[in-house]
């Protein structure tokens, strides 16, 4: 944990027009679904013959199907088609978030609302495809005016692409916006993409590093600090 810097003395802009955009990851940092995750890939994994632990879903939180899809398949103990494990994937977490209670993270909705009702750009950067994304969209009630799914990018994290196609539709410049994230995939994803980075780790550790701030929960966000970070860029 590190505390925030201060604006610098004469800053050329005030700290609201340095903020362009705020981008936030979804599993993990909005959404606790990840156990939704482990009980999807644990059901898969039983299908292929093998066995799935808390170690294998760590390596593979903030990734994208396509990832997760390698992954099972090197620990399959029989053949299976790779288009048929993505539809047992993508068919078996729609159906999880479609019928369970899907707990919202401290803070996600108050940090939310606080963005939305000043009027600064806001969008969604998920690594999920698009059924997934939408299926907690709709359990959530809460509408992005930009979003960006693995559905969406030739490249996931921890590539930039998410996050540079992100501040594109926002119009923005990605280093004047802000990324949260929860993994260290994402992290990578949003630093490599020149954006400001605040983690709010989940499941795997990050370091409060490279200039990056880390906090516990959502919870000690707040749109004024937001705005002090970006004055500093």
């Amino acid at each position: 944990m590190r505390s925030m810097p201060t604006e610098p003395a004469g800053h050329p802009h005030g700290p609201r027009g340095d903020l362009m955009g705020v981008l936030f990851d979804m599993d993990g940092l909005l959404v606790d679904s990840e156990p939704l995750w482990f009980e999807v890939e644990s059901a898969v994994m039983a299908r292929l013959g093998g066995s799935w632990h808390e170690a294998d879903q760590q390596a593979l939180v903030g990734g994208s199907l396509s990832r997760s899809l390698d992954y099972l398949l090197a620990k399959a103990a029989r053949p299976v088609a790779r288009g048929i494990v993505a539809g047992w994937m993508l068919g078996g977490m729609v159906e999880l978030v479609s019928t369970r209670t899907l707990p919202v993270m401290p803070g996600a909705r108050e940090l939310l609302t606080e963005i939305a009702e000043a009027g600064v750009p806001y969008a969604l950067v998920t690594s999920s495809e698009r059924p997934v994304m939408e299926a907690v969209l709709v359990q959530l009630d809460v509408a992005f005016p930009v979003t960006v799914c693995g559905d969406d990018v030739s490249k996931s994290k921890p590539d930039p692409e998410p996050y540079l196609l992100a501040a594109a539709k926002l119009g923005a410049d990605p280093r004047h916006c802000v990324a949260l994230e929860d993994s260290p995939n994402g992290v990578a994803a949003a630093e490599a993409a020149g954006c400001l980075m605040i983690a709010v780790p989940s499941m795997v550790p990050i370091p409060a590093e490279n200039g990056r701030l880390v906090v516990a929960s959502l919870t000690e966000l707040s749109l004024d600090l937001l705005y002090d970070l970006a004055a500093t860029r």
